[in-house]
């Protein structure tokens, strides 16, 4: 069934009330704050004595939001909730799939299994899958991916008369290529080196195609940016038309969305990572992702 009450954890709000007037739930109240010792109070304001529940947190700086999460999904369960969802739009922990050195963790699982364990379900939005080929390759709760694209095809389309879209790399080819045929643009990828993480290499690209088109960078993350400052440079110094900068999920690391406001680029997102580059909201698509998820009832 769908949930019957949505509950916000800090900054959350906004996606919690949308989502529950689209999913005809109640809003609930939940009480959060910090002891003096740094650790979190949490206390339900609304009644979910067997009720189905969801928790609305994006986990981006995940270490600071997963205690507090895991804390009012187990507060829950002991309150009677007879099912406990989770609505993460951003899904933090799945950059480390595999074991690159000796003796690494490969903290995607460990997360899945934590996640898997408090909660009944999930909900996110594009989650970076690399080696996996789904979310049930280390998740073991039925959980629904919701794709931006569709709605960063319409912005674009509304907001970008010529556009030329650019990849960040090969693996983003599909992505890309998929929002091309939407809007009817051509398109290209990137060859990327990883040398850290926070250092990159790129190829270069054939500039003369993208002609008197805006180049259009698109990412599913901006972290650290390395990759879309690569990419402004290389576009800058070619003299073609000021770059615009979209990613699903904006987490701007290093103050790297200023970085790149200061070479003149324009930046959106959408909020899955609510901030002041947030401007393709995905509360529909997401609803429609936990109805099916839920069974529609």
């Amino acid at each position: 069934m769908t949930p019957t009450v949505l509950f916000a954890l800090p900054g959350n709000t906004a996606l919690a009330d949308s989502l529950a007037a689209q999913l005809d739930a109640e809003a609930g109240t939940l009480f959060t704050r910090k002891f003096p010792d740094g650790e979190t109070y949490l206390r339900f304001g609304t009644d979910i004595q067997g009720k189905s529940i969801a928790l609305v947190c994006t986990l981006s700086d995940p270490d600071t939001k997963l205690v507090p999460l895991l804390l009012a999904a187990q507060g829950a369960r002991q309150l009677g909730a007879a099912c406990v969802g989770l609505v993460a739009p951003y899904l933090a922990y799945m950059r480390q799939d595999a074991r690159f050195q000796p003796g690494e963790a490969i903290t995607s699982r460990a997360v899945a299994a934590m996640l898997s364990q408090a909660f009944d379900w999930l909900a996110t939005v594009d989650p970076h899958l690399h080696r996996y080929r789904a979310l049930s390759d280390i998740y073991s709760i039925p959980a629904c991916v919701t794709h931006a694209a569709p709605a960063i095809s319409a912005w674009i389309g509304a907001n970008i008369p010529k556009p030329f879209l650019i990849g960040p790399d090969e693996e983003s080819a599909q992505w890309v290529s998929e929002t091309a045929k939407d809007i009817k643009a051509p398109y290209t990828t990137l060859k990327k080196h990883r040398q850290a993480d926070r250092a990159v290499a790129l190829e270069p690209i054939d500039i003369a195609a993208i002609g008197n088109r805006t180049p259009v960078l698109m990412d599913d993350i901006i972290a650290s940016g390395g990759t879309m400052i690569k990419a402004v440079k290389m576009l800058t110094a070619a003299r073609v038309a000021p770059a615009v900068c979209i990613a699903v999920h904006g987490l701007f690391a290093d103050c790297s969305d200023r970085r790149l406001r200061e070479m003149g680029v324009e930046i959106t997102t959408t909020n899955t990572v609510p901030n002041a580059t947030t401007h393709i909201y995905l509360d529909d698509l997401i609803a429609d992702g936990i109805l099916a998820l839920r069974g529609g009832n």
